[in-house]
């Protein structure tokens, strides 16, 4: 048995994600990360979490009368989840929230929301304190200043959390490159989303594997000579 119970890695079947607050007028306070890339390591998430069939949870503050609707980008990766509508700033206070969260059965939690300092921090301290394990992936977190986000970091990591980003924990739910079931599916998703790794990704598949480019014109370069 490990001696913590973060001596273990998660899996996609003890495993929720959670979305919180990712809506505009949240978004325009975000200081402390790009904006577009805090938007695409959101949606990279998602989509993987979708491919492993990990649980998901939506939830938005005060949607019409000051937030706005959740990122289109967001929605558009799992149709038409529930979202679970909130007037609290703290997402353990509302008791749509706890229920969603009881209902997967799940007691690692992946963390992602706006902003940090409060709409994630508020219920990952509560979550820690009924024996949930939380971890906060941080590049899909954004907060009102650098500052404010590296404090309500080290807040979570004293109360009991642990801090990853996007890339290791959706290579946490893969674990293993031996297993083919989501392998290309995940490959074509880092293609999109992963930046540089992406653009590796791509460069093996087509350079040293001579699979097809991804591309729906692909390049087809007039003087191959050097």
């Amino acid at each position: 048995m490990p001696a913590n119970k973060y001596q273990k890695l998660f899996t996609p079947e003890d495993s929720v994600v959670v979305f919180i607050d990712h809506q505009p007028q949240m978004t325009f306070g975000v200081d402390n990360i790009d904006k577009a890339s805090l938007i695409n390591n959101t949606v990279l998430l998602a989509k993987v979490a979708k491919l492993f069939n990990v649980p998901t949870v939506l939830t938005a503050v005060e949607t019409e009368s000051f937030s706005g609707y959740i990122w289109p980008q967001l929605l558009d990766v799992f149709d038409d989840h529930p979202i679970i509508e909130r007037t609290s700033m703290n997402s353990w206070d509302d008791e749509g929230f706890r229920a969603a969260i009881r209902a997967t059965g799940k007691k690692n939690i992946i963390m992602t929301g706006l902003w940090t300092e409060v709409c994630v921090t508020w219920p990952t301290i509560e979550m820690l304190g009924e024996g949930y394990n939380i971890y906060v992936v941080e590049d899909c977190c954004g907060a009102t200043s650098p500052a404010a986000h590296e404090a309500a970091l080290s807040r979570m990591v004293q109360a009991g959390a642990i801090r990853l980003t996007t890339i290791p924990a959706l290579l946490e739910w893969q674990r293993d490159w031996a297993k083919r079931e989501h392998y290309d599916a995940l490959m074509d998703i880092l293609k999109v989303h992963a930046g540089a790794y992406g653009v590796g990704v791509e460069y093996a598949y087509s350079m040293v594997h001579k699979a097809p480019q991804s591309a729906k014109h692909p390049h087809k370069p007039a003087n191959k000579g050097v």
